[in-house]
């Protein structure tokens, strides 16, 4: 058998993905993980590749508005869900408020493990908006990085989620008025 046979021969199949709010065709096969795919398929390259193993949370990804680890999961598995990447938290012209408080707060060195922490912030914010520095710090612990010592990174999710806080609060006395 030919190398081109066997790749002729191997299972494809199609999966509808809805990223970043859009509708994506992929045609696949069906053990290939969702980084995999978001990566080569959809050229969406801030997500990264780490360990392969869900350890380090580099291709962290919000599923459903859950963080996961993109790594562990088949593309196909995906399928029927809404998918976010780092690429969705900016407009394409400036960045988010979670990107710039990383900013800010100096949450940002080498910069090859932050989409995976802004994408797990970003899933655990929308789920605990009132979180606080101890629970910040417990939920960061899952994912690895080398540089910052990760205080930084607490400091910038703290810093985010307070003026999202502040942000609301404005929001609410105008509705009251």
């Amino acid at each position: 058998m030919t190398e081109e046979t066997a790749l002729s021969e191997r299972e494809l199949q199609l999966l509808v993905l809805d990223v970043n709010g859009e509708q994506h065709e992929v045609i696949t096969e069906p053990r290939r993980t969702l980084v995999d795919v978001l990566r080569h398929e959809l050229r969406l390259t801030g997500t990264h590749v780490g360990c392969e193993h869900g350890i380090c949370g580099a291709c962290t990804v919000l599923v459903d508005d859950r963080p996961v680890r993109a790594c562990l999961m088949f593309a196909a598995q995906a399928e029927g869900a809404r998918i976010r990447t780092v690429e969705s938290l900016s407009d394409g012209t400036e960045l988010g408020d979670l990107q710039r408080a990383f900013s800010e707060h100096h949450g940002l060195q080498c910069g090859f493990c932050s989409p995976g922490f802004l994408m797990l912030a970003e899933g655990f914010l929308a789920e605990r908006p009132e979180a606080t520095k101890d629970e910040i710090r417990e939920v960061v612990a899952a994912n690895l990085c080398r540089c910052t010592g990760y205080q930084t990174i607490v400091e910038a999710i703290d810093g985010c989620a307070t003026a999202r806080r502040g942000a609301c609060a404005n929001l609410c006395d105008s509705k009251e008025k």
